[in-house]
């Protein structure tokens, strides 16, 4: 679908509420605006929330669905990398049967890796990956957007999120539902790319984070504060990446990848928060 063919319309300040901003990304047919209050950067206009589901359930079709096949061992391995920083508890047969649920799961490869591990396991995934993992895994994938699954209250002693609240027109909603659904004791890890990190200063709208598909663009403060605001504390943070394969020689990369880590400027963050 061609950006100037997705219906949009002016959105306030998503954290705040707030009506002005500044420019701040100028992309290739669309940009991204910075809250003048309370510094949150987000696409304005705002494409249409039907059509913004349409084009993850209809549109990326069976291509996707091949893309993330064919993929999902190096995913996989990036998001168990992610979780090992955080300090995530794999193994949960000590836990008894614990239960988990993975929001915007794709395949499912992660709730299948975790299943192996003892835990009881959910996902929710609009896209074609859903109905993948479903079929080919026998998992139990949601094709609803979050809000429209209606789980219990308390249902789930971990919520992940991973490169998913990015793509939301309503991250607000999205957090709070979380916060509803989990556990009092629970542990939520949420993962999405940093727009205070190294490479999104050093390339600005060239950044490639900063794409057509995402709505919001975090900072550290601008995501604990969200998190903040809808019921949780933030008990862990960490981030990673400083140069992206193949931009520097390997020994370069390597020093940027060690330093952004010690100095918590990496180009993805992962948050452990936990309900108030």
């Amino acid at each position: 679908m061609p950006v100037s063919a997705v219906k949009s319309e002016i959105a306030p300040c998503a954290l705040c509420g707030n009506s002005k901003f500044k420019k701040k990304l100028n992309c290739e047919g669309f940009y991204f605006v910075r809250c003048v209050k309370c510094g949150l950067v987000q696409r304005n206009p705002q494409p249409d929330k039907n059509e913004i589901i349409a084009r993850y359930s209809d549109m990326f079709g069976k291509d996707y669905l091949s893309y993330e096949i064919a993929n999902e061992g190096s995913f996989l391995n990036l998001q168990l990398l992610a979780l090992k920083d955080a300090n995530f508890e794999f193994d949960a047969t000590q836990y008894g049967e614990p239960s988990v649920l993975d929001i915007g799961c794709a395949t499912g490869a992660l709730l299948e890796h975790l299943r192996a591990k003892g835990w009881r396991v959910t996902g929710v995934e609009i896209s074609p990956g859903g109905e993948y993992a479903r079929n080919e895994k026998g998992l139990d994938v949601r094709s609803a957007v979050l809000e429209e699954n209606n789980f219990d209250e308390n249902s789930f002693e971990v919520v992940l999120a991973s490169h998913l609240i990015e793509h939301l027109n309503d991250p607000r909603s999205f957090l709070t539902e979380v916060r509803r659904i989990i556990k009092k004791d629970g542990c939520f890890y949420i993962t999405t790319p940093d727009i205070s990190g190294f490479q999104a200063r050093l390339f600005g709208a060239k950044w490639r984070s900063a794409i057509f598909d995402h709505l919001y663009l975090f900072s550290a403060r601008t995501l604990i504060k969200m998190l903040k605001e809808t019921g949780f504390r933030v008990t862990l943070r960490r981030t990673w990446g400083g140069l992206a394969a193949g931009m520097a020689p390997g020994w370069l990369k390597k020093m940027a990848d060690r330093a952004v880590k010690i100095f918590g400027c990496g180009d993805v963050m992962i948050l452990k928060a936990q309900p108030n």
